[in-house]
């Protein structure tokens, strides 16, 4: 590894996980915002590449769109993820309103009433889109990794297969809404310096909980404080198979960011030839993601995903899978002993 990292190893959850902290990343600028408006006014834009990495032509982004990202946007902010913003909704849009709305005592209906709005704090003034240009600490991340587990445990870093899901990555978004918003760019050819349309997704709320339920038929973790109240929604993967789905009752026993990940060939019966254990390096493609939050059950955890568009499906080998970016906000709201429960999914 280079020189002036830190390693600290952690056996978490019966997982090596050794959290790696680079001494100097450099910084990203935010971008500058675009307001939101009125369908009957100005319309918001999208971009397309220009020479000088500012918007060459726009197309309008209609009021649904507007509405739905920033009813994503704001939930994300307080702490009940919608999932990956995709500017569509959907069935984890509408259960992280639910919740949001019961939290606050307001109606339970999923929909963005006017109550609801104002208690997310929506309204015309709300940034929803922003121009940002791509940096070279994007272009630091990416780094496709090999095909097999012995090619992925020489590698030295595990990043992105191009710009384009970088980007994503980093304004929480699906390259299906990416695209969307810069119609005219070739995502396939991005490079430093060029621009684009992005969410302009908000530092969130990471209000410490004293206890997370896991509810494995909604696929959903909940936190709570300590006065029962519930001040987080994230959306999980589960393992495919119910047996082999986490039940009953665990505790945190730590959290790591920027894991390795031991790869035991016991847990992997699909992947033939390989019959020792490998340790395999960091990054957002790493097989647990950004961060790993390590549960006393023997060999579970709840960690982030090279794969964050597959989230809500059901295909792990037994741990619960969060977007990086959810997983990042969880592990700072949690601690050693913070208590979970599992339910429901048999």
């Amino acid at each position: 590894m280079a020189k002036g990292i830190a390693f600290r190893a952690a056996l978490l959850g019966g997982a090596l996980a050794i959290a790696v902290a680079a001494s100097a990343r450099p910084r990203q600028p935010a971008g500058t915002s675009a307001r939101m408006t009125r369908a009957s006014r100005a319309p918001l834009t999208r971009a397309a590449h220009a020479p000088t990495g500012r918007p060459a032509r726009t197309a309008s982004v209609g009021a649904f769109e507007q509405k739905t990202l920033a009813w994503q946007i704001a939930l994300e902010r307080e702490g009940f993820s919608p999932g990956l913003i995709d500017g569509r909704g959907g069935p984890r849009t509408a259960l992280a309103t639910r919740e949001f709305q019961e939290s606050r005592g307001l109606n339970v209906s999923g929909q963005l009433d006017e109550p609801t709005a104002a208690a997310l704090g929506i309204d015309e003034a709300n940034t929803v889109l922003k121009t940002y240009t791509i940096t070279d600490a994007d272009q630091q991340k990416v780094a496709p990794p090999p095909k097999n587990w012995l090619a992925k445990s020489k590698a030295k870093f595990l990043g992105h297969n191009n710009l384009a899901e970088a980007v994503a990555e980093r304004f929480h978004c699906s390259r299906v809404l990416l695209a969307t918003l810069n119609p005219s760019v070739d995502l396939a050819r991005l490079r430093v310096g060029q621009a684009l349309i992005v969410p302009a997704v908000l530092d969130g709320k990471t209000l410490r909980v004293h206890r997370l339920e896991v509810d494995l038929s909604q696929k959903a973790i909940r936190g709570f404080d300590g006065e029962g109240r519930q001040v987080a929604l994230f959306h999980c993967s589960i393992a495919s198979k119910a047996e082999d789905r986490p039940k009953g009752e665990a505790r945190v026993l730590g959290v790591a960011n920027d894991p390795h990940y031991l790869f035991d060939p016991k847990v992997w019966p699909e992947v033939k030839g390989i019959k020792t254990k490998l340790l395999i390096p960091p990054g957002p493609k790493n097989p647990v993601g950004l961060c790993w939050i390590g549960l006393s059950l023997k060999g579970y955890g709840i960690h982030g995903t090279p794969n964050p568009e597959l989230i809500g499906k059901s295909g792990s080998h037994g741990c619960l899978r969060l977007t990086n970016w959810d997983a990042i906000r969880l592990g700072k709201m949690v601690g050693a002993g913070t208590p979970v429960k599992f339910t429901g999914g048999r």
